[in-house]
């Protein structure tokens, strides 16, 4: 992931310093245990400040309000306790191309400042810390002590230190392109590396949105370059520095990254690789790495749910084949009742020491060899054999109802496996909450603990899947569970039609019709498609739908989320493939 490099930062600190200062600061909320939100207040606006210090998406920027719910964070409490109702009135560099912002706190603009929140965007070394006026060290996000750092400790009741000084040349306009090229050709090795060695402020991201301005490969050697290509490296230099120092930024996308700086070629054209913009610094950073953060959290959370599914369903089965075993063997109970039945019909014939004895089939006359216990007499192993009979019996009594439940409790997993399989890859805000929501779901069916500090239960839910039918009707298609019931029970009315593939799991799916409106073939058709790609049949050539009024359709008292019951339904026969092209289809044309 990108990291925010000095240029960044600059570019984000000059925005908010002239469209946010001076501001009040109304409340302090932390999101998680990395990012703190301000909210600040002004002549003209409300918005909400994040301040993070992720070890791969440190960061400030203005962003969305955060989530409701309860902060327990104690460091956001000490902020808040010191903080809110003061006026936010500098966001000052305290050292020279350092990437450390001191955030001055005062009783109103013009007066001196009464506190001071250090933030060190320093990739995994980044940290948030409040001192007084006289910079002691009253909270911080991540205490260093000794044991963790010989150099610099951050600790509270401490005097605040600044980090080690950095030993790179410092870039300046007036230096010479002689002297410029002299420092970084000193020592060749790849042109981007000595680049970053020299100077401060750099960072890859930069150099190499600087050098494929420049038209240079990255592992292009400096001892390599002619004076023409020296010429135009310099050129893009001179573009950088003159965008810090005249704080005239361009955000934008590059290539899978972003940058700050608008690039000219040598012809003064705009040398952008996208011609994604965004309209500020702000929601640059915000939209980048909200979804850079959601989509390894989508990750991360999706392999947890798969690997617990599949641990899960393993153990299930091989419980439903015990189950099943037990009843095969119960299923040889009448063997041994007669068997019985025959030997004491026939005691006469037993005589000690016999090991087996054959006696003709009461119906078929054919000879049944019974094995027979030499310790005991015929009658003791006629009774043996009846509590044989006997025990077999109430073993399938018992087990039928277990396997039943067993065999309940992997038809749900597998329909969650199947709105699982359904979230390939991230793809938007969306993708995430519906995981989240499956997340929730496993832990309210006690399948998953809940983590430590987990966000309350919210009103809203992800987005149905929506699609048009040919003849223009709404197709609304749940993403889970809890959207299925929803989809089912709340949102149906008596004129829609409920499709869903038959005995296969998948997505609840729903056809809006109004009054008096009749969908033809093709939209069956389209439904019976949609409904068999989301299924967990998807990769078959043909998937029997069911579809039937929404008013047949029954949730089973106790039955887990998803879990229904329908009659009266018709079938229909989905192509899944033909939905995937339509899916690509509509995929691309977002794109």
């Amino acid at each position: 992931m990108q990291p925010v490099d000095y240029t960044t930062l600059t570019a984000a600190r000059s925005e908010i310093q002239s469209q946010w200062l001076p501001a009040r600061l109304e409340q302090v909320i932390q999101r998680d245990r990395f990012t703190i939100t301000l909210a600040l207040r002004t002549l003209k606006r409300r918005g909400w400040l994040d301040i993070s210090r992720h070890p791969q998406a440190a960061r400030i920027c203005i962003g969305q309000p955060p989530p409701r719910g309860v902060d327990t964070f104690t460091f956001s409490q000490q902020l808040r306790h010191q903080l809110c109702g003061l006026a936010l009135t500098a966001i000052a560099e305290v050292s020279p191309w350092e990437r450390v912002l001191d955030f001055q706190f005062a009783k109103r603009p013009g007066e001196s400042p009464l506190w001071h929140l250090y933030v060190e965007v320093m990739g995994k070394y980044s940290n948030v810390i409040l001192t007084t006026q006289d910079n002691l060290i009253v909270t911080c996000a991540h205490q260093v002590g000794s044991q963790k750092s010989s150099v610099r400790q951050i600790q509270t009741g401490q005097p605040y230190e600044l980090p080690p000084s950095l030993m790179e040349t410092i870039p300046t306009l007036s230096e010479t392109p002689q002297r410029w090229q002299e420092r970084i050709a000193l020592v060749p090795g790849p042109l981007w590396r000595n680049l970053i060695k020299n100077y401060r402020g750099l960072s890859k991201a930069l150099v190499l949105s600087m050098l494929e301005t420049a038209g240079l490969e990255k592992e292009r050697s400096s001892d390599s370059l002619n004076q023409s290509e020296w010429e135009r490296l310099f050129q893009c230099w001179q573009q950088w520095l003159s965008a810090l120092e005249s704080s005239t930024f361009w955000p934008h996308r590059w290539k899978n990254g972003y940058s700050v700086i608008g690039w000219k070629d040598a012809n003064g054209q705009d040398a952008r690789s996208t011609g994604e913009n965004a309209r500020s610094t702000q929601e640059l950073l915000d939209r980048f790495y909200t979804n850079r953060l959601n989509e390894q959290e989508f990750s991360q959370l999706h392999h947890q749910i798969s690997q617990k599914l599949k641990n899960v369903l393993a153990k299930l089965r091989q419980k439903a084949d015990v189950f099943r075993q037990r009843l095969y063997q119960s299923d040889e109970a009448d063997r041994w009742r007669s068997q019985a039945d025959l030997l004491m019909a026939n005691l006469y014939q037993w005589q000690p020491g016999m090991k087996t004895i054959n006696l003709p089939d009461f119906e078929t006359g054919e000879s049944v060899s019974i094995p027979l216990n030499q310790e005991k007499n015929a009658v003791q192993n006629a009774q043996a054999l009846y509590k044989q009979h006997q025990k077999l019996k109430r073993a399938r009594i018992a087990v039928e109802p277990l396997l039943a439940s067993v065999a309940e409790e992997i038809n749900y997993l597998e329909q969650v496996e199947a709105s699982l399989g359904q979230l390939e890859s991230y793809s938007g805000a969306e993708d995430l909450e519906t995981l989240e929501e499956i997340r929730d779901e496993l832990i309210d069916q006690a399948y998953l603990k809940a983590p430590e500090r987990r966000r309350e239960s919210r009103d809203k839910i992800a987005e149905f899947h929506r699609f048009q039918t040919p003849s223009g009707f709404e197709l609304l298609i749940g993403r889970n569970n809890r959207q299925n019931d929803l989809l089912s029970f709340r949102v149906a009315k008596d004129y829609d039609l409920w499709c869903h593939t038959q005995e296969i799991p998948g997505s609840h799916v729903l056809l809006r019709l109004d009054a008096g409106a009749a969908p033809d073939e093709a939209d069956l058709q389209f439904v019976a498609n949609m409904s068999a790609y989301y299924s967990r049949a998807r990769q078959s050539e043909q998937v029997p739908v069911v579809y039937t009024q929404p008013k047949f359709v029954y949730k089973p008292k106790g039955a887990k989320p998803g879990m229904v019951v329908y009659k009266r339904e018709q079938v229909l026969w989905g192509q899944p493939q033909k939905a995937s092209l339509y899916v690509k289809s509509l995929a691309n044309k977002k794109l």
